[in-house]
């Protein structure tokens, strides 16, 4: 029996120029707005037999305005950023640029201290493959950096593959499969 896996990327809590690694702040009003004009096409994954979300706020508010009503899975948290944590990008450019290249290029590395980007994708991965095999469906919402490790391990991508993966706030994907099994699915859009 296969199970079926929604994705929702979470809101967003910023505008992406101020996206922090780590971050866990609350929804913006720009969020508010955006869930309110995604919900019609979103909504209807609330049907599923199981609903999660990632632990943050932002992930945990957006499920809620849905009408999902999650439960929050410590294992879809965002990869842990360590030292960069609460930081932009730019941020840490400016402060470690040899650091910053050197994770941008090396999945193992973890100069930040924290989680190396290839033991993110492979809890992600392993997330998805303790899902219960049920006859329905199961919705999470998580932050787009899980959703985009989530697809790098779905395909069996190497772990590069993530940097070129654009997780808009508010989109959604669909898995199909079994432990280490697993297909991406598109659904066809409204008519």
């Amino acid at each position: 029996m296969s199970v079926r896996v929604s994705l929702v990327a979470a809101a967003r809590s910023s505008s992406l120029l101020a996206e922090r690694f780590d971050d866990d702040r609350p929804l913006d009003q720009a969020g508010w707005h955006e869930v309110q004009l995604a919900a019609p096409a979103l909504v209807p994954l609330g049907a599923a037999e199981l609903r999660y979300c990632s632990p943050t706020a932002r992930s945990r508010a957006t499920g809620e305005a849905l009408g999902y009503a999650p439960m929050a899975q410590p294992a879809l948290r965002d990869c842990d950023m360590g030292r960069w944590r609460g930081l932009t990008l730019s941020d840490v450019a400016a402060r470690e640029p040899a650091a910053v290249d050197a994770w941008l290029a090396d999945p193992r590395s973890a100069p930040h201290g924290g989680e190396p980007l290839l033991a993110f994708i492979s809890r992600i991965g392993g997330w998805l493959d303790t899902r219960p095999a049920c006859e329905g469906s199961i919705v999470a919402v998580a932050e787009p950096a899980v959703v985009r490790a989530a697809l790098v391990y779905v395909l069996g991508a190497p772990p590069s593959t993530y940097w070129n993966v654009d997780v808009r706030p508010l989109s959604s994907i669909t898995l199909a499969g079994l432990p280490g099994r697993w297909s991406l699915r598109l659904e066809a859009g409204p008519r």
